[in-house]
Formats: C-alpha cells, sequence, structure tokens
C-alpha cells in the first residue's frame, strides 16, 4: 500500500500540490521586490512545471500500471488547487491581471469546479461514475494555456506585446467552454439524481 502510494504517478501529484504554496510565495515577492517581473517569470515556470506533471502522471500510472485510489482522488483535487490559486492570485495582484468584466470568467471556471466536484462526490456515493470528457480535457487545456500568460502579464507584455490580452481571451474562451462541459455534466448527473 506505501509502495503504491509512493510510485512516480504520485510523486508527481504530490510535487504539483507542492508547486501551490511556491506559487503563492512568487506573489507574495512581487510586492517586495524591486523587479516584479523576477517574481513572474518564477510564478510562470512553476505553473508550466506543474501543468507538465498533470499530463505525466496519468501517462506514467496508465502505461506501467500505477493507478491507485489515492492517484485517482488527488489528481483532480491538485489541478483545482492550482487553477483556483492561480486565479485568485491573478484577480488580487497589485497589476489586477483579472479585473474587472475579466472577473466574470474567472468567477465561472471558479463556480463550474465547485459545482462538479460536488456533483461527482454525490454520484460518486450511489456508485455512478461519471467519464471526463474530450471536451473538458480541451477545457483543461485552453485553461492552462490562459493562466500561463496570465502569470506572464506585464513581464510577458515586454517581450510578447499583449501577452495578457491573449490570456484574458484565452481565459473568456475557457469560460465558455467550462459553461457548456458543465451543462454536459450536470445533465448526466440529473438523470441519476431524478430516478434516485
Amino acid at each position: 500500500m506505501a509502495k503504491r502510494a509512493f510510485n512516480l504517478p504520485n510523486m508527481l501529484t504530490y510535487g504539483r500540490i507542492l508547486a501551490v504554496p511556491l506559487v503563492v510565495l512568487c506573489f507574495y515577492l512581487e510586492g517586495r521586490l524591486q523587479s516584479s517581473d523576477f517574481a513572474r517569470w518564477l510564478a510562470l515556470f512553476l505553473f508550466l512545471a506543474a501543468s507538465v506533471t498533470d499530463y505525466f502522471d496519468g501517462y506514467f500510472a496508465r502505461a506501467w500500471q500505477q493507478t491507485s485510489n489515492i492517484g485517482r482522488m488527488l489528481d483532480p483535487i491538485a489541478d483545482k488547487l492550482l487553477v483556483s490559486t492561480c486565479l485568485l492570485l491573478l484577480a488580487a495582484d497589485t497589476d489586477r491581471t483579472i479585473a474587472g468584466w475579466s472577473l466574470w470568467a474567472a468567477i465561472i471556471i471558479l463556480c463550474r469546479e465547485i459545482l462538479v466536484s460536488g456533483l461527482r462526490e454525490y454520484l460518486a456515493a450511489l456508485k455512478v461514475s461519471v467519464p471526463v470528457t474530450r471536451l473538458a480535457k480541451w477545457k483543461t487545456t485552453i485553461q492552462m494555456f490562459a493562466i500561463g500568460f496570465l502569470l506572464a502579464g506585464p513581464a510577458g507584455d515586454k517581450i510578447l506585446p499583449y501577452t495578457t490580452q491573449i490570456g484574458i481571451t484565452l481565459l473568456w474562451i475557457a469560460a465558455i467552454v467550462t459553461l457548456y462541459t458543465g451543462y454536459d455534466y450536470f445533465r448526466a448527473g440529473v438523470k441519476h439524481i431524478v430516478d434516485e
């Protein structure tokens, strides 16, 4: 049991969870360093490294038959922690990277994550599994790209003009896809709730 808890796929998931406070620390440093660009690039690097582990933990778990209950439980939690933390930090940072109407895109994404998690937990108690759709995987990919551009933010704008605007546009695309996939999950889930 302990051996399975510390296999490579699970270690990658633990690493993704540990990246969350490190990204928060970067934003704490951003306000205290004379050049906030370094903190932005470091946050982006940590986020990208954590995002890459999201692909590889699942790939290795399937390829090496190292799937485990703890991995199945922690993988979606790690994703949601990383995405939610970054969105909240970007909405609260001194540059107000996500502000105004764009806050609604972040709110849509956060609300969907909470609602779908609650639905999955309820359906799990009924022994009903709701598989992740291909569109939901695309939603996650678009979300990760959006957050990556937004983490670079003003530091990225100096190298690639409109970095922040690209991130905001991708965030809105992710929010629209999020609404659709959330509706998809609820349509599948409501059938079981009504039957129950």
